[in-house]
């Protein structure tokens, strides 16, 4: 505990679940002593438990404090840093809160919200109850922006550097603060970044700790803000506040080149049978140490060996060794049923058993004699190092703060008869009718012990039969798992492969025709034409750098809209025979190619196979030369036009006495 505070708090008047604002009686635990308020509402609750910053909050029910798993949520959220919410009647399964307090020496009134909640409080400071989890161990923190950046105006951008960079600052620092308690503590942790421009727009940290453990905390200023909240749990989790500490053991050791190890709980539950070649005695210190703490260190020979004695003195136990040697046949009859591989194995696992068989009457005792609320292993340690069963209770009964009343035994009243004979008697009949009861009761142990060895035996073999099912079912599953997964990867191959076919098929008969056109082309039958995509300087460019244009080769422009004088201007300085087209072509463009005396082709028939093509040679000469033709009557119709407006601008001039 921090600071010893506890309360214990139960509902006064109205419900979590009414209209009405409920009320709530509230015992304070501390330093021993209880104060009591009543008629309190939750906020003012809140207000003194964020001032008293206590252990436990005690209730004997959570939905006393809020009507579902959210607002229970919210309200754990508002506590103060390591304050834990305990509910004393148990998790899923609760016990009465009356039943619990009589178990525990304490009287109530279970109409007194009063009492209710100080019964609550002492619970819960005994170890009572189950923490109410709500939240994982993963602690995520973000850092963002604090306000919008708006809309803006000529300065927005140097306003949303300033933002994101004061973001990206307080994420470093966040960052190496985080680094430093991982060194620390040893708790990861993992980040995720969005950038934004001059900095980051928001930063998110997932801390695999608890909230309270994180040194972070929320704040905001004027651009950043951070938010620092527990990761939700899907259900609600109970955790025992009384944890299991280690259990008390027995421990049997073979010493040798070879050391047998066997450990048994207090119960006779068989933990460790074990044989190690070459240990040291630290590893076996350290091995034993594993599974608890050694009460008794035993041995199947006597005196104790000293390695054992050694061994028994780095835990403070109990030593044990037989008062005479051991038979062999007892050894295998003792060890048989838990099974050993060696006869290092069944002397260590001889000693153990040896040992719990001595003292298992003791611990019979000490089980229907303690109450179920102390911890029956340290009473057993107790009574293991010579303490009567009543001291060892009242011991571990003050350990634990709680003031155990032991039962006073009957007394015994002396009578002196008025008749001595009739007396005696009276006794022997009634120690007759004791002994007749005592061997009816004996029978019907002995018919309880044969129909449990039965139902043992049929447990076993059913649990036997039960594991040869799950186990073949386990592989039929395996083996059905295995082949939906082949048969997919069979599935996704195949279609794989018929695409490959298709692929390949194409490719065959592209390559088909590339071979036919190659050898026209060697035959002089046909010419190759290289295709451009569009009438662009990137497709030009990457024509080039893929096939080359030279000199004399004749193109075709797939797309040849959009292009002008300075596209063509490269077709024209590569010097390409002719230019064929199916579509219109823009009217600069055609000047230009018509200017250089490039022949410039429309609906001349190709033949294409993929990126390249190839063209009747006739076919292109004869385009050529008709374009030629055209060409030259256009030119020389040019050049009239052009004579003609020379004359007309000479008459004019004479006209008006200019010439």
């Amino acid at each position: 505990m921090q600071n010893g505070v506890i309360y214990g708090i139960d509902i006064a008047k109205g419900s979590s679940r009414a209209q009405e604002v409920p009320r709530y009686a509230v015992a304070v635990l501390k330093d021993g002593e209880v104060s009591h308020y009543t008629m309190l509402r939750l906020h003012r609750i809140l207000r003194m438990l964020n001032q008293d910053r206590p252990d436990y909050i005690a209730v004997d029910n959570i939905f006393e404090l809020a009507p579902n798993k959210k607002d229970l949520m919210r309200l754990l959220e508002r506590l103060p840093d390591n304050t834990k919410l305990v509910q004393v009647t148990g998790g899923v399964r609760q016990k009465p809160l009356l039943r619990l307090a009589q178990e525990h020496g304490l009287s109530i009134n279970q109409f007194d919200p009063i009492q209710e909640a100080e019964a609550c409080a002492i619970l819960a400071s005994l170890g009572v109850g189950v923490e109410v989890s709500l939240f994982e161990d993963i602690t995520r923190i973000k850092v963002s922006r604090a306000r919008s950046l708006g809309r803006g105006g000529w300065s927005q951008n140097r306003y949303r550097r300033k933002v994101h960079g004061a973001v990206k600052e307080k994420s470093r620092e966040i960052e190496g603060i985080l680094r430093k308690f991982s060194r620390e503590t040893g708790f990861t942790f993992s980040q995720r970044i969005t950038e934004g421009f001059g900095g980051y727009v928001r930063a998110e940290y997932t801390v695999n700790a608890r909230r309270e453990s994180v040194p972070v905390k929320p704040s905001s200023n004027a651009d950043v803000q951070i938010s620092v909240k527990s990761v939700e749990r899907d259900k609600i989790q109970y955790i025992p506040l009384k944890k299991a500490g280690r259990r008390y053991t027995i421990v049997g050791i073979d010493p040798g080149t070879t050391v047998g190890i066997a450990i048994l709980s207090l119960d006779g539950e068989l933990l460790l049978s074990d044989s190690i070649r070459g240990i040291s005695h630290d590893e076996v210190v350290r091995t034993i140490s594993q599974y608890g703490k050694p009460a008794i260190v035993a041995t199947d020979v006597y005196p104790t060996p000293s390695a054992v004695e050694r061994i028994r003195r780095s835990f403070n136990a109990v030593p044990w060794s037989p008062g005479t040697e051991i038979r062999a046949d007892e050894k295998i009859a003792l060890a048989r049923h838990f099974g050993y591989s060696n006869d290092h194995e069944r002397d260590s696992l001889a000693a153990a058993l040896i040992t719990y068989k001595a003292y298992k009457n003791v611990f019979s005792r000490v089980e229907k004699k303690a109450p179920k609320y102390l911890d029956i292993g340290r009473i057993k340690l107790h009574v293991i190092n010579g303490d009567p069963i009543d001291e060892a209770i009242e011991k571990v009964a003050s350990e634990s703060r709680i003031q155990v009343k032991m039962k006073p035994g009957p007394e015994t009243v002396k009578e002196e008869p008025a008749d001595a004979g009739e007396h005696i008697k009276k006794l022997r009949d009634e120690l007759s009718q004791r002994n007749s009861q005592i061997k009816q009761l004996k029978e019907y142990v002995a018919e309880l012990k044969y129909e449990t060895g039965q139902k043992d035996r049929l447990i076993e073999k059913l649990e036997l039969r039960i594991n040869k099912i799950k186990n073949s079912t386990y592989r039929q599953v395996r083996r059905e798992k295995e082949i939906g997964i082949r048969d997919s990867e069979i599935d996704r191959l195949n279609k794989e492969l018929a695409r490959t076919r298709k692929s390949l098929r194409n490719q065959r008969r592209q390559n088909k025709r590339l071979k036919q056109i190659r050898k026209k082309e060697i035959k002089g039958e046909v010419l190759p034409v290289k295709i451009i995509s569009s009438f662009t300087r990137e497709a030009i460019q990457h024509t080039i750098e893929l096939y080359g244009i030279k000199e004399n080769d004749v193109v075709f422009i797939e797309r040849p809209s959009g292009g002008g004088p300075v596209t063509a201007s490269l077709l024209i300085e590569a010097g390409v025979r002719a230019i064929i087209i199916v579509e219109d072509m823009p009217h600069a463009a055609l000047e230009s190619f018509f200017d250089a005396w490039v022949p410039v082709l429309k609906d001349i028939a190709i033949n294409r196979v993929g990126d390249l093509a190839s063209v009747d040679p006739e076919a292109l000469e004869s385009a050529i030369e008709q374009w030629q033709e055209a060409a030259d009557e256009r030119r020389r119709e040019k050049e009239h036009r052009q004579v003609q407006s020379i004359l007309e601008e000479y008459r004019s001039e004479r006209r008006r006495g200019l010439v």
